[in-house]
């Protein structure tokens, strides 16, 4: 304090003698420990409460973050129509190159391929048929007890548990739905469904990869037609009874030989 006296210091020698003022300043004022706030809020203060119950909420967020979604209900799937096929994507040509994809995929299940063998047995194919992914084949309805179905052709653009949902080529999606307007004259088991696989016989044909590739080009978008798949064409018959799994477990699914008491 150059040339000024500290006024604390002028106060206690109004009060106190001089020696005396002098040793309470001292150690009052000069020496005075200086308490700092600590960095951490006090745990019994609001904003401790606060930064517990915000620890806590991140705690939360990160255990969620590791829970697997939870699945959407049949309610919530029909709210959203996460599975129906918009308008405009209901043509026929879309499909085309999926067909041509699933022969392709089709001919590697069945080792079947330029230079390779051209026919397959019931006992080394049937099984590959069956665990097969039907997305994208071209299915007839060869036999049905609804005949409405019997006739309809088209490539599948959905295969689900109890059903097959193809695409014609008038670019209509076939469903229960069109086939019975009136929701009483449906069927209860199928109502509002796509084609159902009980109780009906469907029919695909395996061109030859040699007669394809003479041909069309496989990697194009034009469609094969009934010429093209040629006389030696593989013609399958499948019992939709049989086949009422999803895609996913029918690969992984061993299948036996049973008697079809439909037949």
């Amino acid at each position: 304090m150059a040339g000024t006296s500290h006024i604390a210091l002028d106060l206690l020698k109004r009060a106190h003698p001089p020696e005396t003022a002098l040793a309470i300043f001292t150690e009052k004022v000069l020496h005075k420990p200086l308490h700092l706030r600590p960095s951490s809020p006090d745990p019994n203060s609001q904003d401790a409460r606060a930064h517990r119950r915000l620890q806590r909420l991140r705690k939360q967020e990160k255990i969620r973050g590791r829970q697997r979604p939870k699945p959407l209900s049949a309610k919530e799937k029909r709210i959203t129509g996460i599975y129906e096929i918009p308008k405009e994507s209901q043509k026929y040509a879309i499909y085309v190159p999926l067909y041509r994809m699933w022969l392709g995929y089709i001919w590697e299940i069945l080792g079947m391929g330029k230079g390779k063998q051209s026919w397959v047995t019931a006992q080394g194919a049937g099984g590959k048929i069956a665990s097969a992914d039907f997305h994208g084949s071209k299915l007839t309805v060869v036999r049905s007890t609804c005949v409405s179905l019997v006739g309809l052709k088209g490539i599948v653009v959905r295969d689900t548990k109890f059903t097959f949902q193809i695409i014609t080529e008038k670019n209509e999606p076939k469903s229960i739905s069109r086939l019975f307007p009136l929701a009483k004259h449906r069927p209860r088991a199928y109502k509002d469904l796509a084609i159902p696989k009980n109780h009906t016989i469907f029919e695909f044909h395996i061109p030859q990869p040699d007669a394809i590739a003479e041909g069309t080009d496989i990697t194009l978008n034009k469609d094969i037609s009934d010429e093209d798949l040629g006389v030696n064409a593989l013609v399958f018959q499948i019992h939709g009874s049989s086949f009422e799994y999803r895609a996913v477990d029918r690969a992984t699914k061993k299948f036996k030989q049973r008697p079809l008491p439909e037949l």
